[in-house]
């Protein structure tokens, strides 16, 4: 189990806010990145579709992670830097899904959007990573 010390001095900090687990929230998080996540696959989709789905199927996974914690935030950034400490996923994961989210804001908030077939496929690959460790934390949360 991963320490709360960190998540709980967010809190403090007014980083994250503490809210009980809801289990329907969870479970729409998950189904909403399983088929996100899923589209992200196709080939016959534009790279900026693909990138887009890719990334909010991560952004749904760690949001899921960090809900079934108790806790929440509203700044998508943090809510993968959280990653290292509600699922003890590695650093290099994490800074993956940064530099997805700075392409991504590039991409939204300024129209600049590179293809990096590359970074998708490494995109891609983190994210099947990090769903079956979520849903093996969802039914550790709440068994069948």
């Amino acid at each position: 189990m991963v320490s709360n010390d960190n998540l709980e001095n967010l809190l403090r900090t007014g980083g994250l806010k503490a809210e009980p687990p809801d289990r329907r929230e969870c479970e729409g998080l998950l189904r909403s990145a399983i088929d996100r996540l899923q589209d992200a696959h196709a080939p016959k989709l534009s790279f900026a579709s693909r990138f887009d789905l890719a990334y909010n199927a991560a952004h749904a996974l760690a949001l899921t992670a960090l809900r079934l914690r108790g806790y929440r935030s509203d700044r998508r950034y943090l809510v993968f830097q959280c990653l290292t400490h509600t699922l003890a996923v590695s650093k290099a994961q994490v800074r993956l899904f940064a530099l997805c989210h700075d392409r991504r804001n590039l991409a939204e908030y300024e129209g600049y959007m590179d293809t990096d077939e590359p970074l998708l496929a490494e995109l891609v690959a983190a994210t099947d990573e990090l769903l079956p460790v979520v849903q093996e934390a969802m039914a550790t949360a709440w068994p069948a």
